[in-house]
């Protein structure tokens, strides 16, 4: 459960009429930054300067979520003429977004091909009428220095802001224009950009040249069609055979949304977060790691064939760090995957609320290991266990640091063992812990793939002790969870829990495959359909609405509908598994393709609009793009081996 406590001013005391949502907001990113394009306006609303929204701990206040990363742009694009029928969408399904107005029409990216957090800014003219105008922005924080630097036949701009700790470089793409441009609007005197972050201004004449490589003469409009031939070589022909256009459509953009995710900021002494993966784009309210989202996401990666991704975010897992920062909590075994998420320098960060405590998420451990296997799987890359990581060679490392410390977290139960309470899938409030049969499910399920890794390795010893782990955890999963015939999502009793949306990845997963407790489990997700027409996570039993889960757990959640809908598919229920998938389908292909959190079922100042509309963290990246892509991959797969 993610609690933004920060958010409780805004919380809803009461219903309020359902107010009709905008479109979403639009994301381009290269690895290295992000912007946010405001379809409503065709204007530029934030322009970050790193892959992720927290860049470090704060050590003044440790259990923050942290420093902020650094935005440069309040709003940015055209200024003159009338403004009317505004719109923004992305390009052939590409990171490309293509703005237009009445008087004009342009262009917003972050080039691939450029390892630099630099925004590409090209606008094209309607009519004679708006060579008045001109590109304009406000800047996010007031300029205290600004400088002219005159390279490779260009007159740069050097800005620094107050409270921004990088400078921003501004290159022209275009030709100086003729017409007097907007007092003090340096981007008046051009119609095409580069804006590019400099985490330190000695890297100044470097990051000119590459630009200036990068660009290699060409005109604005043909960067374009460049950037979209060169992301169209990049992706991976889908194996899958599509029920509609729509879910082509939908298929690509999560594709480049997995891309444009993952961080490509190279590793560095007090920097190691090369490869992670944001759990959303901003302004989603989760784009910083989380290890949960992320192993969905790098799994996506690996089915669909983007290796070289799917390494870099298994590698991530690995080379975070300084990570095992809760040992108190973990039986003193000292660990290498967080108990939660990352700073965006890489460094584990153990808790995301601000009430002041710490969560720990053993289902955290089995998921890694279940990306270290399905890896392994796809691909044969005998060199990847022998890579040099923060701990050490990369399988001595899954081993003594992930395997270890989960096996070390079991307690015994009945004639078998689970694995210790924590706050598991859902992020239950530390103080409200459980043993989670997800929990317990998913350590099963990643030491087994484990135990194939040990194998791969020559490693005879460690795959016969964690394949008599297995068994013990096979034993005390039956005997703490399954109970009258019925599975239950926590040991402890209560209404919360005893019917739960992650008792279906559970089945999916193949832990519990009895036909009549699948089939009670299914008949009992009945409980949590919701008014929208998909279902939430749990039935919640907050009832205090001044706090922001009271609202929350209303909601319907994409994850739990993706979920079901694959569990259909297994149960040969196809035509109500095709349903499900089809209308998220039909909401994303109406919404620029992109997945959300949720769906609203109780409209409030939080989550508002029409029943039915995004709501949430969007666009989803692990829960979004990548649920959607492992699940058309898995109905392939069912189709031909059902």
């Amino acid at each position: 459960m993610r609690f933004v406590h920060c958010l409780a001013p805004l919380v809803c005391a009461s219903l309020l009429a359902s107010v009709p949502a905008a479109a979403s907001h639009l994301v381009t990113g290269n690895g290295f930054g992000f912007a946010v394009v405001s379809p409503q306006t065709a204007t530029v609303s934030k322009f970050y300067a790193h892959p992720y929204s927290f860049v470090r701990p704060d050590l003044q206040n440790p259990l923050s979520e942290g420093v902020e990363t650094a935005n440069f742009i309040k709003e940015l694009g055209w200024r003159g003429g009338s403004v009317k029928d505004a719109s923004a969408e992305y390009e052939q399904d590409s990171q490309v977004i293509h703005a237009r107005r009445s008087d004009g029409e342009g262009f917003f990216f972050m080039p691939f091909g450029l390892r630099q957090t630099a925004l590409i800014v090209s606008w094209e003219l309607g009519s004679a009428e708006t060579r008045r105008g001109g590109l304009y922005v406000e800047w996010s924080r007031p300029v205290k220095s600004q400088r002219v630097v005159r390279m490779f036949g260009a007159e740069m701009h050097l800005l620094k802001f107050d409270g921004i700790e990088e400078s921003l470089l501004l290159i022209p793409l275009g030709g100086k224009r003729a017409e007097p441009g907007q007092t003090g609007q340096i981007l008046a005197t051009s119609l095409a950009w580069a804006l590019v972050s400099l985490e330190r201004d000695s890297d100044l004449e470097q990051t000119a040249r590459q630009i200036n490589l990068w660009r290699a003469g060409l005109a604005p409009h043909a960067l374009v069609k460049r950037e979209i031939a060169e992301i169209e070589r990049w992706r991976v022909k889908p194996a899958v055979q599509f029920a509609s256009e729509k879910e082509r459509h939908l298929w690509r953009q999560s594709e480049v949304m997995l891309r444009m995710a993952q961080s490509r900021e190279p590793n560095r002494p007090g920097r190691n977060n090369n490869g992670l993966i944001v759990a959303s784009l901003p302004d989603g309210v989760w784009f910083t790691p989380w290890v949960r989202d992320m192993a969905y996401a790098v799994v996506a990666l690996a089915r669909m064939g983007h290796q070289s991704e799917a390494r870099a975010g298994l590698l991530a897992y690995f080379n975070a760090q300084p990570t095992g920062k809760m040992r108190t909590s973990t039986e003193d075994a000292d660990y290498q995957i967080s108990v939660v998420r990352y700073f965006g320098d890489g460094s584990e960060e153990p808790f995301f609320t601000q009430e002041g405590s710490t969560n720990i998420e053993f289902d955290d451990w089995g998921l890694a290991l279940w990306v270290l296997g399905e890896y392994l799987r796809q691909y044969d890359d005998p060199t990847l266990l022998k890579v040099p990581t923060y701990r050490g060679r990369l399988y001595e490392s899954a081993r003594d640091y992930v395997v270890k410390p989960l096996l070390k977290n079991m307690e015994k139960y009945g004639q078998g063992s689970i694995v210790a309470a924590d706050t598991s899938i859902w992020e239950e409030r530390q103080k409200d812990k459980k043993h989670f049969a997800f929990t317990t499910a998913v350590a099963m399920v990643g030491l087994r793939s484990f135990a194939e890794v040990a194998r791969h390795a020559g490693d005879e010893s460690t795959r016969s002790e964690v394949l008599k782990q297995v068994a013990l955890l096979e034993k005390g999963f039956s005997a703490a969870f399954v109970r009258d015939g019925k599975l239950h999502g926590t040991l402890e009793e209560g209404v919360k829990n005893d019917i739960d949306g992650a008792l279906l990845p559970i089945i999916n997963f193949d832990v519990v495959s009895d036909p009549a407790i699948v089939r009670d489990t299914v008949e009992r997700m009945e409980l949590l359909k919701v008014g929208s027409g998909g279902y939430r996570r749990v039935r919640s039993t907050y009832t205090d609405p001044a706090i922001f889960e009271y609202w929350y757990e209303k909601q319907e959640f994409l994850f739990v509908d993706f979920s079901l809908a694959e569990v259909y598919w297994r149960i040969g229920k196809n035509a109500e598994a095709a349903a499900i998938l089809k209308r998220i389908v039909d909401k994303a292909a109406a919404d620029h393709n992109l997945i959300p959190e949720m769906y609203v079922v109780v409209p409030c100042r939080l989550f508002p609009g029409e029943v039915g509309d995004p709501t949430g963290a969007l666009p989803m990246v692990g829960y979004g793009a990548g649920e959607y892509i492992l699940h058309v991959l898995e109905r392939e797969e069912l189709g031909r081996n059902p």
